[in-house]
């Protein structure tokens, strides 16, 4: 790992890092969609959430209608940020086992949540095929038992807020391997320097003890 270590280190904090931007860019679609109530300012039996609703929708379309150099971006990043965990993972250390271990159960889980819930929910959105316009899909092979227009954007924007809080798990897993180690490399040090000090203190002494030896030897002669 020591080969590795602060490059593979960075291979895996600036992929996360980047995600978070991402992630932090749609958060104020998100807002008012999951976390806060909007103030009332529709009327006419229109929903408060209505226009938040339908930015988040635009936007969503608008990211998956994106060209494909940004999907390929996007999927050679996340390539890089696990190529740098498996660079760590080469002849692990325990410390590796159990920081960069965990690191890649949580990045697999950001990978987990962002095919099975986000792509899913973009494709659903693009094609406006919610609950309760696929009810009579069925026979076309759409399961009746997809949600509805409200629910699947919340969906998507639950899943960025899981997706966030993995990578910031990472972050927080690296700084603590980075803390444990420059812990444990003090400790060394200090235990080092105690040796030191005591194998000099005993070759002081022996060399006292050598001199007295000479020095009686002199007043003899």
């Amino acid at each position: 790992m020591a080969k590795f270590g602060p490059f593979a280190t960075f291979l895996i904090i600036g992929p996360t890092c980047f995600f978070l931007g991402m992630l932090f860019m749609s958060f104020p679609y998100d807002y008012y969609v999951l976390w806060a109530t909007p103030p009332a300012a529709t009327a006419g039996g229109i929903s408060d959430r209505e226009p938040y609703l339908a930015l988040l929708e635009s936007h969503l379309r608008f990211l998956h209608a994106s060209p494909p150099l940004i999907n390929r971006i996007l999927h050679i990043v996340i390539g890089t940020g696990l190529a740098g965990i498996f660079f760590k993972l080469y002849k692990p250390t325990e410390a590796n086992m159990l920081f960069d271990g965990a690191s890649l159960v949580l990045y697999m889980c950001g990978i987990t949540v962002y095919i099975a819930n986000i792509v899913k929910g973009l494709r659903v959105v693009t094609d406006g095929d919610y609950g309760e316009n696929a009810k009579g899909k069925a026979s076309e092979g759409v399961p009746e038992e997809l949600i509805g227009r409200e629910d699947s954007l919340k969906v998507i924007a639950a899943s960025n807020t899981i997706l966030a809080l993995v990578l910031v798990g990472v972050l927080i897993l690296q700084a603590g391997q980075w803390y444990a180690m420059k812990k444990e490399q003090a400790e060394i040090e200090e235990m080092d320097r105690v040796a030191d000090g005591k194998k000099r203190a005993r070759d002081e002494g022996k060399s006292g003890v050598q001199g007295a030896r000479e020095e009686r030897e002199k007043k003899r002669s």
